[in-house]
C-alpha cells in the first residue's frame, strides 16, 4: 500500500508541475518521439555538449504516466554524460522488463516509483516513451523520419 501511495505521488506530481516540459530553444539535439496506440508525443530536447547532457527539456502531450516519466528521466540525466544517461536509461527498460536487481533499481532514484508499471502491459509503452527517444537521440540514430515510433 505504502508503495502505491509514494508511485502516485511522485506521479502526480511530475505530471501536475514538470519542471522540464518547456521549450528549450538552445536545444542541439531535438527528437521527436511518438506512441501512436494511444496518441502520447513528446518533443525531447537536449543541449548537449562535450559529451556532457547541460540541459533538457520535452514539449507535447500525452497520458500522466507519459508526461511524468519524461519530466522524471530529464531530472535524473541532467548534469550526467551521455555514457551515464544512456546507462540509466538501460536501468529504466530492465526495471520496466522485470530484470533488474535491488541494487540496481537503487541507482534510478525516483524513477523507481514506475516499477509496478511492469505489471500494467498497456501502460508499459506510455512510461517507456521518453526513455526510448533519449537512447535514440543520445545514440545518433536519427534519421529524417519523425522519429522514435513505438508501434
Amino acid at each position: 500500500m505504502e508503495t502505491n501511495r509514494f508511485y502516485n505521488e511522485i506521479l502526480t506530481e511530475h505530471n501536475l508541475h514538470p519542471e522540464h516540459k518547456h521549450d528549450l530553444a538552445e536545444a542541439n539535439l531535438v527528437l521527436e518521439g511518438v506512441n501512436p496506440s494511444c496518441g502520447d508525443h513528446i518533443y525531447l530536447k537536449l543541449l548537449v555538449e562535450d559529451g556532457r547532457i547541460c540541459d533538457g527539456a520535452f514539449v507535447g502531450d500525452g497520458c500522466a504516466i507519459s508526461q511524468a516519466s519524461a519530466d522524471i528521466m530529464l531530472d535524473l540525466v541532467i548534469g550526467r554524460e551521455k555514457e551515464e544517461a544512456l546507462r540509466l536509461a538501460d536501468l529504466f527498460l530492465r526495471m520496466i522488463q522485470g530484470s533488474l536487481t535491488e541494487e540496481e533499481l537503487d541507482g534510478l532514484e525516483e524513477a523507481s516509483a514506475l516499477q509496478d508499471i511492469s505489471h500494467m502491459p498497456a501502460r508499459v509503452k506510455c512510461a517507456v516513451l521518453g526513455w526510448h527517444t533519449l537512447e535514440e537521440a543520445l545514440n545518433g540514430n536519427i534519421s529524417a523520419g519523425p522519429g522514435v515510433n513505438l508501434e
